[in-house]
């Protein structure tokens, strides 16, 4: 069977129209997805079934080609960016069309600079989720408020000629009451969400490559919002599957007579992760920003805690990148739901 895998490459930032677009695309399937999934396995607790694998694969970003004199002009316009980590973005990819661009990821935190006052700087990053957008802008720490960003929002689409997305997704909790709000001045769905994995990306590359150059950076400073990792408490009823399994890829199946309005009712989330738990014996399901359920459970025993680990270490070793499918059966090849995820360490900032 092909493999899949992540790795993340660095982002380059851009200051002009220079056509580039990862060839990546995180977003989730409901529909019906032709895959194949053999393997032996073993029975667990409540007609359970667990499969591993360790093959995969490393996948790259990769730029859209470009004339000879575009090149020229970006290597140009990138030593300055090299020479000069204070500076703002604001990019629009010229060959996407801007009616297209209707969902949006969104940060507003401080980072660890410092102003001349001494005080940390927030800043404002903001694209989709292929990068074909990409802003950002730097704030004083006193005027961090609804207003603020509800104003830097139209900004944004004043300066690249794009409309107001329909949905805007963020992965801090500590900043829900000023991004709600300001989104829904505006009319736009805010979605506390930890999908936000082209942004998640991009803040580790801003990290290493900006922030740590900038004259103000302060070398060891903590973040000042740490992300949510809650306790895991009971699934919906709604939610529960009959049977469950790992297969290749890293690959997480689960069987249910009631697969339509389950893979429904889990298209309604935003599934983020499943991280297995060898210390409790079970699996655990990440959904929106602060929300952990204990998905299913198995009995403990030597073999299960190995294969267990086996697919924790399979899916680190893929940069965090797996799946989850919901079908009628474990044996069959069609999904009647099918999710791709990525398990991504908290940023830096």
């Amino acid at each position: 069977m092909a493999t899949l895998s992540f790795n993340p490459t660095n982002f380059r930032d851009q200051t002009t129209s220079i056509p580039y677009k990862p060839i990546s695309n995180f977003t989730s399937f409901s529909q019906p997805t032709k895959i194949s999934c053999t393997s032996t396995s073993h029975t667990i607790s409540n007609s359970s079934t667990l499969k591993t694998s360790s093959n995969c694969k490393r996948r790259r970003f990769l730029v859209n080609s470009v004339s000879e004199s575009s090149i020229e002009e970006a290597e140009t316009i990138e030593d300055v960016i090299d020479d000069d980590p204070t500076a703002e973005m604001s990019f629009l990819d010229p060959g996407t069309e801007p009616e297209n661009i209707t969902e949006w990821e969104l940060d507003f935190c401080s980072r660890p600079i410092l102003d001349i006052r001494g005080k940390k700087i927030w800043e404002l990053v903001v694209c989709d989720n292929s990068l074909s957008l990409q802003y950002t802008k730097y704030f004083p720490n006193n005027v961090i408020n609804s207003i603020t960003l509800k104003n830097a929002i139209v900004t944004i689409c004043d300066e690249l000629g794009v409309p107001l997305p329909e949905k805007i997704r963020f992965f801090r909790s500590q900043l829900q009451t000023i991004i709600t709000k300001a989104c829904k001045e505006l009319g736009i769905k805010p979605i506390p969400s930890k999908r936000c994995l082209s942004l998640l990306l991009w803040l580790e590359e801003r990290f290493e490559t900006i922030y740590t150059r900038h004259p103000g950076f302060q070398k060891g400073a903590k973040p000042l919002m740490v992300l949510d990792n809650p306790f895991p408490t009971e699934l919906p009823e709604n939610l529960f599957g009959d049977r469950w399994a790992f297969v290749q890829l890293p690959y997480s199946a689960v069987a249910s007579s009631r697969a339509k309005p389950l893979a429904a009712w889990m298209n309604g989330l935003e599934v983020c992760s499943i991280e297995a738990d060898t210390a409790r014996a079970c699996l655990l399901l990440s959904v929106g920003i602060s929300t952990r359920y204990i998905y299913a459970t198995y009995k403990k025993t030597p073999e299960t805690t190995q294969e267990t680990e086996a697919w924790e270490a399979t899916k680190k070793a893929c940069g965090g990148l797996h799946f989850l499918a919901i079908q009628e059966d474990l044996d069959s090849d069609d999904c009647v739901g099918f999710w791709l995820l990525l398990d991504l360490p908290p940023p830096p900032v």
